[in-house]
């Protein structure tokens, strides 16, 4: 179990690679508008931007290198389009290579077979684990070749701050930063199936040998609100790295890039995100619940308290 307001070990150790954080802030190239003045999220690490403009509209400690659980997804399926390889093909859910994580369930029987772009889809609406996994280890050149298409992906997107160890985000090793994030939205937007799948209400994929259907729901309840006009979504959680949301949506006849990082509870992203709709209508700030305001300070703490360690070291 984790302990509220200490840093996992994966961001320790993150935080002692200092040229991956000099080099991200060095590049920045975004002048978000200063937190005071912005919405009052329950989210810790946040980044708001428009489509087609450059730089952050607003920004909270967008720039700090966090787990981003199964928001990973969203580079995985990045990936798997870039390849090229066709999303009729039948791939074969076989048994994994390396020990699957405690918190991987899945439904999907060993051996199984489901076509690519079917597993794509439940891996984006659903989260599916197991699909992401074979998604990966079909790759041309295998899972490890896989692994370094994300990364080699996220340098071409100049996600200075982000490494990728794994394609499900079930490893709190995999991190980034809101204002990454928004660089892999913007690129992901680019492609209609990404689109598509990631903003499927609900899903019946039907595999073979044997042959068995299974249903998928998306995990983000504002997909199924037309009000919202969601045209990308991904969620994300583990103890690791809270609630997490990346979204692209339409707000106040504007396309909007909303990355939210490390929320307390399960209805904290979709509140933030619309505070951040209110705000950018009206310049209203809202307010968040006392508990979540804690939870911010006790990792604001810890990350500070990194920090020092870390300089302290080095």
């Amino acid at each position: 179990m984790r302990v509220r307001g200490v840093v996992p070990l994966a961001v320790v150790l993150l935080l002692c690679l200092p040229g991956l954080l000099a080099a991200h802030q060095t590049s920045e190239a975004a002048s978000p508008r200063p937190e005071a003045s912005g919405p009052n999220l329950a989210s810790v690490n946040a980044a708001v931007a428009l489509v087609n403009e450059d730089g952050l509209v607003f920004g909270k400690h967008a720039d700090r290198p966090v787990p981003i659980a199964s928001l990973t997804k969203v580079m995985t399926a990045l990936v798997v389009l870039d390849s090229g390889e066709p999303l009729d093909e039948w791939l074969t859910f076989a048994e994994r290579h390396t020990p699957a994580a405690a918190n991987a369930y899945t439904r999907i029987r060993v051996d199984s077979e489901l076509r690519r772009g079917e597993a794509l889809r439940i891996a984006l609406m659903s989260s599916e684990n197991f699909a992401a996994y074979t998604l990966a280890r079909s790759h041309p050149g295998g899972f490890d070749a896989f692994i370094e298409a994300m990364n080699a992906k996220a340098r071409e997107l100049g996600m200075d701050g982000t490494r990728f160890v794994d394609p499900t985000g079930l490893s709190a090793d995999n991190v980034s930063t809101a204002a990454d994030l928004v660089q892999l939205v913007k690129a992901a937007a680019k492609h209609p199936e990404i689109r598509e799948y990631s903003t499927t209400g609900y899903h019946r994929a039907h595999f073979r040998s044997p042959r068995y259907s299974l249903s998928f729901g998306n995990t983000n309840a504002l997909v199924h609100r037309k009000s919202w006009g969601v045209e990308l979504s991904k969620t994300g959680y583990l103890s690791e790295a809270g609630r997490c949301l990346v979204m692209l949506s339409e707000m106040n006849g504007k396309q909007v890039v909303t990355v939210l990082l490390d929320s307390l509870g399960t209805r904290s992203p979709m509140g933030d995100a619309g505070r951040i709709k209110r705000w950018l209508d009206t310049g209203a700030r809202g307010r968040v619940a006392k508990a979540a305001r804690r939870y911010e300070q006790q990792k604001n703490a810890a990350y500070a308290t990194a920090q020092t360690n870390t300089v302290s070291t080095n």
